[in-house]
């Protein structure tokens, strides 16, 4: 069989169809979107009548293979990926990420995996290697057989309520003041976050705790985190959620890394921790009536996490951690790619004194290495920024920890001084690349974590963003004019 015939064929998934069909019927749900991920981590698919449920769900759905890429045009012209010679993807839906849009009752969501047309003349049907979110199962998959241990990640979305203008276009404001952990700043946008705390529970998210943040209108939220297939999931889910929240109280919901310069980006740390065991518990949320299938609702709890301690010494991880600190740090210079994916991120590294990582190092709560031990048992990977696409990076964070466990890798020793105390005092620190260039020349360096981004992946990849690199180095901006146009005679 096609990949995509064993996966329309996997056990229990006639099951998991009837299921959302009963949900459809009991919810009311006349409507659903079919969404996948593209190389930038946007959400895009098609929309179908309900009442083509099982038809979709054993065929599919057809749609250009441009769609992975945004259906972008670079700057000669070109669409990027594939152009319009190229045959048509097939989008097959996973019924167990079914759910209700908590703002319109009569709409459903579901995921989808991509794969190749079944009429294409080479491995027709098979697995579409654009397709971020499928090739991140995979590799969790194949993680897990390999090592018998499962990658478990939570994530720190902060992200900033922008005003707009009545024609739609920003002011340039943030909606509130810029006083970290201030309670009436975050009093303020309490209609907001309370609005977007009640649709996170409806689709699934537990929602655990929040603050303002230092730059103007920044929040963060968090929820409980999940293995690292399903907490990107999420993470999408929460983006689109702020996206209508922010439609309903007309302000805009700004995921760009850094709007304002002088005061903090907004960050993604992805706190991180490999598992033993565990199982899903459904229904954490205790929903008298579940608003889509159980699986949404669960998380996997329990079992044994080999990142904490074995030795006296509780501010250094086991033995399975510091294999993989030490295949992470190995890989920093390329995963900044991955995890700074825009020319704007950078802004975040050069705007230094806002806790951004800079130095290619690691340390036990140290905020000035880009890898930090937050915790007995878990670690925090800081270089990465709220743009970042969560399939991407996090199939090359088990790329990296692969390779550190694999090859029974040791890091070097933490480092507990500020970094740039340590850099005074004479340590050698590399710097992570600081422009997207250079990230995507050490990318280009790095055949582990290219293997997180199999052959069409990686093209799509680098065609995308060496062609936004390109058109920054390209365009005048105003920081010319303000600089240039006066300065002769």
């Amino acid at each position: 069989m096609t990949d995509l015939e064993k996966h329309v064929n996997q056990p229990g998934r006639a099951k998991l169809v009837k299921n959302v069909r009963e949900k459809i019927n009991e919810l009311g749900i006349t409507y659903i979107y079919y969404q996948f991920i593209s190389v930038t981590g946007r959400v895009v698919g098609k929309g179908i009548p309900a009442d083509h449920w099982e038809r979709t769900a054993e065929k599919g759905f057809q749609l250009v293979y441009g769609a992975t890429a945004n259906l972008f045009l670079d700057r000669h012209n070109n669409y990027i990926g594939y152009g319009p010679e190229a045959m048509e993807l097939v989008g097959i839906p996973d019924p167990e990420t079914f759910c209700q849009l908590p703002w319109d009752k009569r709409v459903g969501r579901v995921f989808v995996t991509c794969f190749r047309n079944r009429e294409e003349r080479k491995n027709p049907g098979g697995h579409l290697t654009s397709d971020c979110r499928g090739n991140l199962r995979i590799f969790m998959n194949e993680f897990q057989k390999k090592h018998g241990l499962e990658l478990r990640v939570g994530t720190e979305p902060e992200m900033m309520w922008l005003t707009k203008n009545e024609d739609g276009t920003p002011t340039g404001k943030g909606f509130s003041k810029p006083f970290c952990y201030h309670i009436d700043q975050f009093e303020s946008l309490r209609p907001v976050f309370m609005k977007v705390i009640e649709y996170a529970k409806a689709m699934g998210l537990d929602m655990i705790q929040g603050d303002h943040e230092d730059a103007p209108g920044q929040l963060e939220l968090n929820w409980t985190y999940d293995n690292v297939l399903r907490n990107a999931d999420r993470l999408s889910t929460y983006r689109q959620i702020c996206a209508q929240v922010a439609r309903e109280h007309g302000l805009i919901a700004c995921f760009m890394t850094k709007p304002f310069m002088g005061v903090s980006a907004s960050g993604c740390h992805t706190n991180m921790s490999l598992w033993k065991g565990g199982k899903i518990k459904t229904n954490r949320l205790g929903h008298k009536k579940l608003p889509g299938v159980e699986e949404v609702f669960g998380y996997v709890e329990g079992g044994t996490n080999t990142f904490m301690p074995d030795t006296k010494d509780m501010q250094l991880p086991g033995k399975i951690g510091l294999q993989s600190i030490a295949g992470i740090m190995k890989h920093l210079p390329a995963l900044t790619a991955l995890g700074s994916s825009t020319v704007n991120s950078y802004r975040r590294l050069w705007d230094q004194g806002f806790w951004a990582p800079v130095y290619a190092d690691w340390g036990y709560q140290n905020r000035t290495c880009g890898l930090r031990v937050s915790a007995p048992g878990r670690f925090e990977y800081r270089s990465v920024d709220s743009m970042h696409n969560p399939y991407l990076l996090g199939a090359a964070l088990l790329k990296a920890c692969d390779e550190g466990i694999t090859k029974k890798m040791k890091p070097a020793a933490p480092e507990s001084r500020n970094i740039y105390e340590a850099q005074k005092a004479g340590k050698d620190v590399k710097k992570l690349p600081l422009s997207l260039g250079e990230a995507l020349e050490r990318l280009a360096e790095d055949d582990v974590i290219k293997s997180a981004m199999p052959d069409e992946m990686y093209k799509v990849f680098h065609w995308y963003k060496n062609d936004e690199w390109e058109r920054f180095l390209g365009a005048t901006t105003q920081w010319d004019l303000d600089t240039y146009l006066d300065c002769l005679p």
